[in-house]
C-alpha cells in the first residue's frame, strides 16, 4: 500500500515538473505556476458566481425574516412600529421582484402577496400621518428634556428660598414658583401631544390597507406554510449550489483528463504536461467544495438533528461522528479506486494491447523486459511451464495457465 503511495506521488510530480522524462527549465516552471494560479482564481469565480445563480431561501422567501419577528413578538405585538416600517420615502424603490432576474428559481407567492400589501401602505396619505407622528413625538422629547433641566433648577432655587438668600444672588435663572408653573404646562402639553399621537397611530391602524396586511402576518396557516417552505429551502440550499458548482467543475475536468490522455497516448510532451497542470488545478475546488458540503450540506444537518434529538445538547457528538465516518468514506473511496480504477490487473491487459509498460503505462517496444521510463521488470515465471509471462495477466500467454498474481 505504501509502495503505491510513493509511486502516485512519484508520478505525480514527474507529470507535474518534467515534458517526456526531462525536466522543465525554471522560467518555464514560473510561467506556468502563473498560469495555473490565474485559471485557479477563475475557476474559483466561476464557482462562486454559479453557485449564486439558484435562489438562496433568502431571496426566495424575502419576507420570512420579517414575518417571522411579527410572531415571536406576536405576544404584545407593537402594530404601529411594525407597520411604520413599510412607510417611507424610499420605500417603494424596494421590490421582491427584482431578485429573480438572471437567477434560476421562483419566488414564493405568499411573498409577492406580502410585498403588495406592504407596497400598498406606502401612500402620501399615511406618510403625512407618519411625519405627523414624529413631529410630535420630537415636540415631546423636547419638552421632557426642558422639564429635565427645570427639575434640576427647581430644588436649588426651592432651597435658596427657604433659606432667605436674595434672589438678585440665585445661581438659577428661574423662581420656584414660575419653574413649578412651567413644569405644570409642559406635562400638559405632553400630554396633549400624546393624546393626539395614539390617535393618529389609530387612525393609521383602522386603513384598510393597514387591517389587510395585518390580518395576513396574523394568519397562523399562512405562516407556517412560508416558515416550512423556508426552512426546506435552507436545508437543500447547500446541496443545490454544490450540483450546480459540479455543473461548473466535472466538464472541465473530463476535458482536462481527455486532453491530457490523448496528448500523452501521442507524445505531445507540452500538451500533456499543461492538461495534467489543469487536471489538478480542477481537482483542488473539487475536494475543497465536497469538505465545504460535508460540513453544511444535508448530511451534516441531518447528522445535527440526529444528536439533537438522540443526546440533546450535546452537539459536540456531531463532531465525534465526523472523526469516524469521514475516515471510514475516505477507506471505502480509496478501496474503490485500487480494485476498480487503478488496480493494476485491470489496466494490464489493455497496457499490454498497446504495448505500454504495466506500471506507468508508457509506451515501450512489445519485448521490453524492463521500461526504461520507470524501470518496472514486464514478466513473471509461469508456475506451470516456467517460461516468461506477464505479470498482472490471468493466464499465460505460453501454456494458457492461470496464474497466481
Amino acid at each position: 500500500m505504501w509502495n503505491r503511495i510513493r509511486d502516485f506521488i512519484r508520478v505525480f510530480f514527474a507529470k507535474s515538473r518534467k515534458i517526456e522524462d526531462e525536466p522543465i527549465n525554471k522560467v518555464s516552471l514560473i510561467v506556468i505556476i502563473i498560469i495555473d494560479l490565474f485559471i485557479l482564481g477563475n475557476v474559483f469565480y466561476g464557482l462562486d458566481d454559479i453557485s449564486r445563480w439558484p435562489l438562496s431561501p433568502t431571496q426566495a422567501y424575502p419576507c420570512y425574516q420579517s414575518w417571522q419577528n411579527y410572531q415571536e413578538d406576536s405576544s404584545s405585538p407593537d402594530n404601529y412600529q411594525f407597520i411604520r416600517d413599510f412607510i417611507g420615502e424610499n420605500q417603494n424603490s424596494l421590490s421582491f421582484n427584482s431578485v429573480e432576474e438572471n437567477h434560476l428559481g421562483k419566488m414564493s407567492p405568499l411573498c409577492l402577496q406580502y410585498e403588495s400589501l406592504t407596497q400598498a401602505l406606502n401612500s402620501n396619505t399615511n406618510q403625512n400621518i407618519v411625519r405627523r407622528i414624529d413631529e410630535k413625538n420630537t415636540q415631546i422629547r423636547l419638552l421632557e428634556d426642558k422639564n429635565k433641566q427645570i427639575r434640576q433648577q427647581y430644588d436649588s432655587t426651592l432651597l435658596e428660598e427657604i433659606a432667605g438668600q436674595p434672589r438678585e444672588l440665585s445661581i438659577n435663572e428661574i423662581e420656584a414658583k414660575t419653574a413649578k408653573e412651567e413644569l405644570t404646562n409642559n406635562q400638559s402639553n405632553i400630554n396633549l401631544l400624546t393624546g393626539e399621537i395614539k390617535t393618529l397611530k389609530g387612525e393609521l391602524l383602522n386603513k384598510n390597507e393597514s387591517v389587510a396586511l395585518l390580518n395576513f402576518v396574523n394568519s397562523q396557516d399562512k405562516f407556517s406554510q412560508i416558515k416550512s417552505s423556508w426552512e426546506r429551502a435552507n436545508f437543500w440550499y447547500p446541496t443545490i449550489q454544490l450540483l450546480w458548482q459540479m455543473v461548473f467543475l466535472v466538464p472541465l475536468i473530463i476535458i482536462s483528463s481527455l486532453v491530457h490522455k490523448w496528448s500523452d497516448n501521442k507524445g505531445y510532451g507540452l500538451v500533456s504536461l499543461m492538461s495534467w497542470h489543469l487536471l489538478v488545478i480542477f481537482f483542488i475546488p473539487l475536494l475543497i467544495k465536497l469538505f465545504e458540503f460535508l460540513q453544511i450540506g444535508f448530511i451534516f444537518e441531518s447528522l445535527f438533528n440526529i444528536v439533537t434529538i438522540l443526546f440533546g445538547g450535546l452537539l459536540f457528538l456531531v463532531s465525534y461522528l465526523y472523526i469516524f465516518i469521514i475516515p471510514l468514506v475516505g477507506f471505502l473511496l480509496i478501496n474503490f479506486f485500487q480494485k476498480f480504477v487503478f488496480n493494476p490487473y485491470t489496466q494490464a491487459s489493455k497496457r499490454v494491447e498497446k504495448s505500454r509498460c504495466l506500471r506507468c503505462g508508457k509506451k515501450i517496444n512489445h519485448d521490453t523486459a524492463y521500461c526504461p521510463h520507470c524501470g518496472f521488470y514486464q514478466y513473471q515465471e509461469c508456475s506451470n511451464c516456467h517460461n516468461l509471462t506477464y505479470k498482472y495477466l490471468s493466464y499465460c500467454y505460453h501454456c494458457g495457465t492461470k496464474q497466481n498474481n
